[in-house]
């Protein structure tokens, strides 16, 4: 596991930008993982006022100082005004989950000097894998590639 990974989980206060009402989205999915394994997380939605019964932000800005990471589940689009909103309040750990990530990404990760984990699935890190997690973990740590 490289170092930037390691670094990121072991942020215990997340931010998760990307939560939906929609339980099978992959949000939503990371947010009650996380929750579960032991993480103080936070859920980031401008149209939501709770997840799980939990107060759900407006924006990453409204948790400055409450969160040492942000896993970012959004569109590319989207996700690079994120990573300079946070780097704003103060958050420079950040992953961009898979297909967050695309060239204005990473433009806006060097301007704001952030180097963000990506290209890899939380669930596979931080804390005990569980389900296919656990599966696509193993073959990963056998290939090299954890």
């Amino acid at each position: 596991m490289d170092q930037n990974t390691q670094d990121f989980i072991q942020s215990k206060r997340l931010a998760v930008v990307g939560v939906s009402r929609s339980a099978t989205k992959f949000g939503t999915t990371i947010y009650t993982d996380l929750k579960a394994r032991g993480f103080e997380v936070y859920g980031v939605n401008p149209q939501m006022e709770t997840i799980a019964g939990d107060k759900c932000y407006p924006s990453i800005a409204d948790l400055a100082g409450k969160v040492d990471g942000a896993v970012i589940c959004l569109p590319p689009q989207k996700a690079a005004a994120v990573i300079r909103e946070a780097a704003a309040a103060g958050v420079k750990k950040i992953w961009l989950q898979q297909g967050s990530q695309s060239l204005e990404t990473a433009k806006a990760a060097r301007e704001v000097g952030v180097q963000p984990v990506e290209g890899k699935c939380i669930l596979m890190y931080a804390g005990e894998a569980t389900s296919f997690h656990a599966f696509h973990k193993f073959f990963a740590k056998l290939l090299g590639q954890y």
